[in-house]
């Protein structure tokens, strides 16, 4: 079953709790002229999805399906979406589109930097890279200038059925997530990199409002002392590993 939250106006957060992962997925619908899916979900999560996005809107006028890196639970499903909305463009960044997109997808995905512009129709949304942060060198966040919501992907991951959006801290959360996968085989789930403070630093520095969270809360208030402190918390599983 998938829980329909609307977190800010117009922004839906579609949420599936998988009880053998104490593990939400959350996927993220821009209600506009021009609909935006903000991940695909695991190909078997589509049916559930679907039916979610229908509540919302037509899934047949859905326009542009975007994701961070090209993984299982943020680009499984993307075909399925493609051949339900006939118009719908892949939407990732231009190395997401040249190294897996294009040869994956049913139609050619729409690189985007920091410099383009998509426009959705009262939203504007840009991507900005975000190589190995929080995964692979295609990574990137999503970002909507209208309303200052960030599109966080994996990062601020933590477990259990958390409520849709809070606006107590989620630096604590993730924290404990990360140190628990530190002990086994995930241990490489967000990896320090030289980029890793410059990177948070830059995205603390867009000054989001709203954090749209795939695993977990998402978070309504402060995201840019929110990004500070992951930092700060990022570097202390590392120095302390």
């Amino acid at each position: 079953m998938t829980t329909i939250t609307e977190i800010a106006p117009d922004l839906f957060r579609l949420s599936i709790y998988v009880p053998e992962l104490d593990l939400q997925f959350n996927h993220f619908l821009v209600r506009d002229e021009q609909p935006l899916l903000f991940h695909a979900g695991l190909k078997g999560m589509f049916p559930s999805l679907s039916e979610a996005v229908a509540a919302l809107i037509d899934p047949a006028t859905l326009r542009y399906v975007a994701w961070s890196h090209f993984e299982s639970d943020e680009i499984g499903g993307l075909n399925h979406w493609l051949e339900l909305a006939p118009d719908a463009e892949p939407v990732c960044t231009f190395v997401g589109k040249v190294v897996s997109a294009d040869d994956f997808a049913i139609r050619p995905a729409r690189g985007m930097g920091p410099d383009d512009l998509l426009v959705t129709g009262q939203y504007r949304f840009r991507f900005y890279r975000s190589p190995h942060l929080p995964h692979g060198w295609d990574a990137g966040l999503l970002f909507e200038e209208t309303q200052r919501t960030l599109f966080c992907s994996d990062l601020f991951h933590h477990f259990g059925a958390a409520a849709p959006v809070t606006s107590s801290d989620l630096v604590g959360p993730s924290l404990e997530a990360m140190r628990q996968m530190q002990q086994g085989p995930l241990s490489c789930y967000l990896p320090y990199t030289r980029q890793t403070d410059r990177l948070l630093a830059s995205f603390s520095e867009l000054d989001p409002r709203t954090l749209a969270v795939m695993h977990g809360s998402s978070f309504a208030g402060d995201g840019r002392r929110q990004l500070h402190d992951l930092a700060l918390a990022v570097k202390e599983v590392f120095d302390a590993a």
